[in-house]
């Protein structure tokens, strides 16, 4: 099976039957990808506040009406309950469960939230004949906490999560011409170089995701991403939240070109 080649429908077609239990990275290249995050209604409010403010880590594509889980916008048909590979399920901060569908503790109450994510323009690195190495490994994206923080909207507060890919300095500026057409699934990077200058001390040891392998012509590539808003969560220890273990995201019927703007490609 060619994982590039499917639709998003497709996709979410194997993770609803419990075919498909694996990070999303390089499957149906063109389809946007998205994160999840699932609260109360008491919560909502606070943290659409919270991705308002930091709309490089949580750029908000879709907000749901409480009890929904039907995305209208970004896949009509599709269930936020069983559609996605893997979720984390929480209960005051603590992560509880891991499972392959959330029916059974989704109610009225809850409201969920998609946010863009960087596997949809990866695509797009890729037909630039940029490195993508975590698709190249077969593996997660790797993913790190930083000493970058967030503007806080209380309860939610923390650092900025990023993600990984490394290439050569010049492959490095042409990835960032490419991402910043992008800007509702992260746009451009964060930070290129030094890790240590945005906290990260050992890159063979991402907080989320896999290592790759960095070549000595590399150098780290970090973009936002949408694992920030679930650090938030745990912070913010709260009774309840769902959100997508991370690098299994749900797969919409949205066009990566949709969401590229050709007037950012300077």
């Amino acid at each position: 099976m060619n994982l590039e080649t499917l639709t998003g429908l497709q996709v979410r077609t194997m993770c609803r039957s419990g075919q498909w239990t694996e990070p999303t990275a390089g499957m149906a290249a063109g389809f946007t990808q998205a994160n999840l995050v699932v609260l109360s209604q008491n919560d909502a409010k606070a943290f659409a506040t919270f991705c308002r403010l930091n709309p490089k880590p949580c750029p908000l594509l879709e907000e749901l009406s409480p009890g929904s889980f039907e995305p209208t916008l970004l896949a009509p048909g599709a269930d936020l309950r069983t559609d996605l590979p893997r979720y984390r399920i929480f209960r005051d901060g603590q992560c509880l469960d891991n499972p392959t569908s959330v029916e059974s503790v989704w109610s009225g109450d809850c409201v969920a939230f998609l946010i863009g994510c960087s596997f949809t323009f990866d695509a797009a690195l890729r037909r630039a004949a940029l490195p993508v190495r975590h698709i190249e490994q077969s593996c997660n994206v790797p993913m790190y906490r930083t000493t970058i923080d967030c503007h806080p909207a209380r309860p939610f507060t923390g650092p900025m999560i990023v993600s990984m890919r490394p290439m050569t300095h010049s492959q490095a500026e042409e990835a960032v011409r490419i991402t910043r057409a992008y800007p509702r699934v992260h746009g451009e990077p964060v930070h290129m170089g030094d890790p240590l200058s945005i906290g990260i001390n050992d890159l063979d040891r991402p907080d989320y995701g896999d290592p790759v392998a960095i070549h000595a012509d590399e150098i780290p590539v970090f973009w936002a991403c949408g694992v920030t808003p679930m650090e938030a969560l745990i912070r913010a220890k709260l009774n309840f939240a769902i959100t997508h273990d991370p690098g299994h995201m749900f797969v919409s019927d949205l066009r990566d070109s949709e969401l590229c703007d050709p007037a950012d490609v300077r």
